[in-house]
């Protein structure tokens, strides 16, 4: 009873699933160009409530840090860095703006913010290290970080390399299409959140 106890007087988490879109493999010499974001859901001592992801989200276009940049890289998101250069919001308005909205739907929700993305750890680097260069903290901690891959591969029963969209069940995915555009896909991948939450893991062939 009382671990029961001690479980239900735990914070809620609010998942807020970001995408990030960026010109280059680590932030710094490369630039995050866009980022989006969408409430997925939240978390309690009794499980986790999905959201409508369309309801509250984020997003932004940002003017580039630097002049380095790998092609391949920017060709993914399709954006452009000259027009990104007059018309892009800098970096610590965007990330001062995104701060706030997140504190505001964390408050609301009476939840602690936790970032989600798939895979995370690349969204991850590119978001935490803009927000502590360009507002001195992160409204998620440094840890407050969740990676839909490895709550795949876990509940899956499988190794996390062996992970990829395309083998998983057909039923966790989102139907919306993965566009690159930061915001269209944190909102399918807050969907894939919500799936992934509700399923009680099984071996993908026995899904199919």
């Amino acid at each position: 009873m009382l671990r029961i106890m001690s479980a239900r007087r735990v914070k809620p988490s609010l998942y807020i699933s970001v995408d990030i879109e960026a010109d280059g493999p680590i932030p710094g010499p490369y630039s995050m160009l866009s980022f989006g974001a969408a409430v997925a859901g939240v978390q309690n001592a009794d499980g986790f409530t999905a959201a409508d992801p369309e309801r509250q989200t984020f997003y932004r276009e940002l003017r580039p840090i630097s002049e380095e940049f790998v092609p391949e890289a920017l060709a993914v998101s399709g954006l452009d860095r000259e027009r990104l250069r007059v018309e892009g919001t800098e970096p610590a308005d965007a990330l001062g703006e995104f701060t706030a909205w997140v504190r505001e739907v964390g408050a609301d929700a009476g939840a602690q913010p936790v970032m989600c993305g798939y895979p995370a750890p690349y969204d991850w680097t590119f978001l935490y290290w803009y927000l502590i260069r360009f507002t001195g903290s992160s409204p998620f901690g440094h840890s407050g970080c969740l990676d839909m891959k490895t709550l795949y591969a876990t509940k899956a029963g499988v190794p996390l390399r062996a992970v990829a969209k395309g083998t998983m069940p057909r039923q966790l995915l989102s139907r919306r299409r993965h566009t690159h555009h930061a915001l269209d896909d944190a909102v399918e991948q807050a969907e894939l959140l919500a799936n992934l939450m509700a399923w009680n893991g099984s071996s993908p062939a026995a899904s199919q």
